[in-house]
């Protein structure tokens, strides 16, 4: 292995060998621990540590990394506290997470450090808006973010990259050429030579480099990070290395052939680094056994700091609390001056009044800027606010949703517009593992913003008509709202916006140029997790939101004589129990009602609670009714035999005369 110093002071060197050498270190220590039962889990970098090292060393501390499994060198060299590090591990409170994940799975603000999840890709489109927000602040700072072979495999690496070539953004996407993606052998993960060629295919730099030669790994990407500092631009990195230990512990490493592990164990990195430095007398053997002396004294320390911490307390209250970022968002009145607005119309009032109000908020769509989005909703836009903040995406789905979390951690808002709700399903592990579950991970609140142009009654068929807000129902940290009213359109949109935590904003297709109403000319706000109260009687209440509360004032127009509560939940999640309980205990009927298909779709679950908390109050039984259980079919006869408006007139009635 050949190291060429440049012009770096021995200091320099000298300091890089003591950070190459710590993970390593740490790592033995850790192996020891995990045989005795002490650690549950560990995923080995040893052999690979010049990589992250070198990666660290050359980031200014206040650029966002974000590392891999196999990447304690990034966490070391920002001088985390070990004792940190060892309770995550351990799954005590002292760690990032209260126990709640494990290994790397965490980030910290304090050291500008965003760990991964484990479905590899996700990092990257997260690393693309944190560099997004570099360049609308003009700091002039980069990010790195780590992909192993593997992982380039994903759809969302692809994703990432043709987004930072696209938009320019300084972003190094280190790739960790190992040689196996678990046990996997390169030669079945891919057919490219060098990943640095894949940079031709995006238009952008590829480079490559010895991953074990930590001078070469240091000072390429301290070049680069100069460079894209002042002129940004994305650059692939492929770090040439291998994997000396299994994919995790308990895997072994049979599947490798033997040769490998004797040509690799030659090109050790901290071995012939430290040979380098011996031989020409950069260092000594003396401050070599005083650097790994001091290491090792440093993790027995720091390891008698975590066995004394116990176990995170069981708190079921601090559990659901913590799922959200708990800030109080002040609510805003609406004025009493209101202006004549289609349901669309209030939607883009809301947003263009967003904009103006909050200069740290970006939305990012398709075909949203010059052309306005695919309904208009951005008309106009990109004229007042620019390019910088009314962003065109190229159709990536999982990046911009990625982006969008990215964005957050690096202090901007975002509204994210899916063209259609049904695309979403091309984003979905961003929302339901990154957005909904970080903050309850590690207290990093997500404030994304997510739109979705939903429902049927519009011809459409089965990919640009369906109801998919059940499918967001189910998971925890999400919040979900659906009006059905211009007023409610404007004021919820602008309340999601001041969350912020993640929402998932649902606007029906039908309901954008058939439905006006009077909207307060102002920025306002209405409450998260408020029903409204649409009519008034005692014969039942009917339980809906969307289309579906237009369905219900026209079934309540054509039979005059049932009187019911008509209530329009407005929020999905959290939903207003209290009004639907309270309503129910008095008119002792109800129908839940819904154009999601029936099975599994949330009037069951609002059903099941209806039942179980007012049973001893119902004089028929809870009713509930939704659209056929079929994809939604676009032929005009076919779709409205699978919606249930007519349905629910039938069941309605039958109902009320129970």
């Amino acid at each position: 292995m050949q190291f060429d110093r440049k012009d770096y002071s021995d200091e320099l060197l000298i300091r890089l060998y003591s950070e190459l050498v710590r993970p390593r270190i740490i790592e033995e220590k850790m192996l020891v621990l995990l045989r005795q039962g002490k650690l549950a889990k560990w995923f080995s970098g040893i052999g690979q540590e010049a990589v992250a090292v070198g990666a660290a060393m050359a980031a200014l501390p206040d650029e966002y990394i974000l590392p891999m499994h196999r990447n304690l060198g990034v966490f070391s060299v920002r001088q985390i506290p070990l004792h940190r590090l060892f309770s995550q591990w351990m799954g005590k409170p002292g760690g990032f997470t209260k126990g709640r994940d494990r290994s790397f799975h965490f980030g910290t603000q304090e050291y500008h450090i965003i760990g991964m999840i484990s479905h590899l890709g996700p990092q990257n489109g997260i690393a693309d808006g944190i560099a997004l927000a570099n360049v609308l602040k003009q700091n002039s700072k980069a990010a790195i973010v780590f992909s192993g072979d593997g992982g380039t495999s994903e759809g969302d690496f692809h994703e990432a990259v043709n987004v930072a070539a696209v938009w320019d953004l300084p972003v190094i996407f280190v790739i960790e050429n190992n040689g196996y993606g678990l046990s996997t052998p390169s030669s079945e993960q891919f057919r490219c030579k060098s990943f640095a060629d894949k940079g031709i295919g995006y238009g952008i730099e590829g480079v490559s480099v010895d991953g074990n030669n930590i001078l070469e790994v240091y000072h390429t990407l301290n070049t680069l990070l100069k460079d894209i500092r002042q002129k940004p631009r994305p650059v692939i990195f492929e770090a040439r290395t291998f994997r000396m230990r299994g994919h995790e512990e308990a895997s072994g490493t049979k599947y490798v052939p033997q040769y490998l592990f004797d040509e690799w164990g030659k090109k050790d990195p901290i071995a012939n680094y430290e040979n380098y430095l011996l031989e020409n007398k950069i260092i000594t053997q003396q401050e070599v056994d005083d650097i790994r002396s001091k290491i090792k004294a440093e993790i027995e320390e720091h390891l008698q700091i975590t066995y004394k911490e116990n176990d995170p307390d069981v708190d079921t209250q601090l559990e659901l609390r913590d799922m959200f970022y708990q800030k109080e968002v002040p609510a805003i009145h609406p004025s009493d001056k209101k202006t004549e607005k289609r349901f669309l119309d209030a939607i883009s009032d809301g947003m263009r009044q967003a904009m103006q109000k909050h200069s740290n908020l970006v939305i990012m769509g398709q075909d949203i800027a010059e052309y306005g989005g695919a309904f208009k909703a951005t008309q106009g836009f990109v004229e007042e606010f620019g390019k910088a903040r009314i962003r065109n995406t190229p159709i990536t789905e999982s990046a911009i949703l990625g982006a969008g979390l990215g964005l957050s951690i690096n202090g901007y808002k975002s509204i994210v517009e899916m063209q259609f709700a049904d695309f979403v399903t091309c984003g979905f592990n961003q929302i339901v593992n990154n957005l909904a579950k970080t903050h309850y991970r590690w207290g990093q609140n997500a404030d994304v913003v997510v739109r979705m142009p939903t429902g049927a009654a519009v011809g459409a068929g089965p990919f640009h008509s369906q109801s998919t807000e059940a499918w967001f129902f189910h998971v925890p940290g999400l919040k979900i709202v659906y009006p059905a009213f211009p007023q409610d359109a404007k004021g919820l949109l602008d309340a999601a916006v001041e969350d912020p935590n993640p929402v998932m904003y649902f606007e029906h297709k039908a309901l954008y140029r058939s439905v006006n109403g009077l909207v307060s000319d102002n920025y306002f706000t209405i409450p998260i997790g408020k029903g409204s109260l649409v009519k008034q009687g005692d014969d039942i209440t009917i339980v809906t939101y969307g289309l579906g509360v237009h369905w219900a004032l026209e079934a309540l127009k054509e039979f005059p004589e049932i009187n019911a509560d008509l209530i329009d939940l407005r929020t999905l999640l959290p939903w207003d129990k209290d009004m639907v309980l309270d309503s129910v205990k008095r008119t002792g009927k109800v129908i839940v009602f819904h154009e999601d298909t029936l099975t599994g779709g949330i009037g069951a679950e609002i059903a099941s609670v209806i039942g179980q908390e007012c049973f001893q109050y119902l004089d028929a039984p809870v009713a509930r009714c939704g659209s056929l259980d079929t994809p939604v079919p676009m032929s005009h006869g076919l779709e409205w035999n699978f919606l249930p408006r007519d349905r629910f007139k039938k069941q309605l009635l039958e109902l009320f005369h129970y």
